[in-house]
């Protein structure tokens, strides 16, 4: 028996904010929104993948942001993505390079850390 992959990242967000979760992971990101199961679609948030990567926003009624624990996305086109993201008055963070990578912080417009990493070429 092991673990073989990870299959979603799941995050809290308030009640009600759906629009602003499509405006930010699908509009900024660019991580298209696909229909949750009807099942849990009552339950409302929002679901957001682009190949193998799933994002699962569900709402917390006791909602507090995660600030330090964080999923890491890697991107190419970082340096454009940031530009993008400021233009929309997102705030980033630039912190130091990782062996290999280069990288930056930014929070969802409920709070939640999301580091962004891009491949640097060799």
């Amino acid at each position: 028996m092991h673990i073989t992959r990870l299959d979603h990242i799941q995050l809290a967000m308030p009640k009600g904010q759906e629009e602003k979760a499509r405006a930010f992971y699908d509009g900024l990101l660019g991580i298209p929104e696909v229909p949750k199961p009807p099942n849990l679609a009552v339950r409302g948030g929002c679901w957001f993948e682009r190949g193998s990567l799933k994002i699962h926003l569900g709402i917390d009624p006791e909602f507090v942001s995660a600030r330090k624990a964080h999923p890491a996305f890697i991107v190419e086109g970082l340096a454009e993505l940031t530009e993008t993201l400021t233009a929309a008055g997102v705030c980033i963070v630039e912190d130091e390079p990782l062996v290999g990578y280069t990288r930056c912080y930014i929070s969802d417009p409920f709070g939640n850390r999301i580091e962004l990493m891009e491949q640097i070429a060799s």
